[in-house]
């Protein structure tokens, strides 16, 4: 099927966020407001931006035209401070939290799954300080848990909607990563993600998707962003064998073509390594970015 046969079939299906509901083949009455052009909002985290100091990788993100920082969640509550500090008059916001919590969410061990809830939320409380776009949760790596799929989707959606409730009190939310089989073998693609959340149906519980991992499991990035849809609120940036954006043989207009349809508003962050200065291939990757979204046309 080619790309103009495959919008059609899309619309006819009625995914395209905030232009047409889920079902129908008939424009929603949505207010003109909802139906937003989407935008591409590079960032990345801050352990991949050479510097002494938070302010100086900041300074240079900036400089670079990067407007998110996403930062590790390890220690988050006693580095709110030094954060605000670090981008204030800048460009730069933070965007979202990796992790940084104990245990798993779907850890064999009831103790372990009690851990994570009780961290999540002490790093939510943080996040929602720092206004930042959400936590990024992986329900279990692969040495985590013995559980079945079955068995860990429903300790998970039992459990989110009390964390989807804290997350949007603190001002921020849950993103559920899906990631690769090398490292999960629950979660692996994006439209289980947004099946979870459809489920639990809570705001506060949203996904996000990350091209590294979309590469191994998701057979069109495209149809992986569309699967997603108004869950989608995070995006990570990695070339296929997780180096900066262009410096390896992948393509991201395809992935961002899917964006587009979607209109999706929020970041993509870098988090990948880096062949060569990252004081020159960091902004050349960000051009280079900016190409692949300029030819990503729908």
């Amino acid at each position: 099927m080619d790309r103009r046969s495959l919008i059609k079939s899309v619309v006819g299906m009625g995914v395209i966020a905030g232009t047409y509901r889920v079902g129908t083949s008939a424009p929603a009455k949505e207010p003109a407001a909802e139906r937003r052009q989407a935008a591409l909002r590079l960032g990345s985290q801050d352990g991949r931006i050479p510097g002494k100091s938070l302010e100086e990788k900041v300074a240079k993100l900036d400089k670079w035209g990067g407007v998110g920082l996403e930062v590790g969640g390890g220690g988050l509550p006693g580095r709110v401070k030094s954060i605000k500090t670090a981008i204030k008059g800048t460009n730069v916001k933070v965007i979202a939290i990796c992790a940084g919590y104990s245990g798993a969410p779907i850890s064999h061990d009831p103790n372990e799954r009690e851990k994570a809830v009780r961290t999540i939320k002490e790093i939510l409380a943080a996040a929602g300080e720092l206004e930042s776009t959400g936590l990024i949760v992986v329900p279990a790596f692969n040495n985590q848990t013995t559980l079945s799929n079955k068995e860990g989707r429903k300790i998970l959606v039992d459990m989110l909607p009390d964390l989807g409730e804290h997350a949007v009190k603190c001002g921020t939310r849950i993103l559920l990563e899906p990631l690769n089989r090398g490292e999960a073998f629950f979660l692996r693609l994006l439209a289980d993600a947004a099946a979870i959340c459809r489920d639990v149906n809570h705001p506060g519980v949203c996904v996000m998707g990350d091209f590294y991992h979309m590469n191994i499991e998701e057979t069109s990035d495209c149809g992986a962003f569309l699967s997603a849809g108004k869950y989608l609120h995070h995006v990570h940036l990695a070339s296929a064998k997780r180096n900066l954006p262009g410096q390896d043989d992948r393509s991201f207009v395809d992935g961002f073509r899917g964006l587009k349809m979607i209109g999706y508003q929020d970041y993509c962050s870098l988090e990948c390594g880096c062949k060569g200065d990252p004081e020159i291939e960091i902004p050349k990757s960000f051009r280079f970015l900016e190409k692949q979204w300029e030819q990503a046309t729908i």
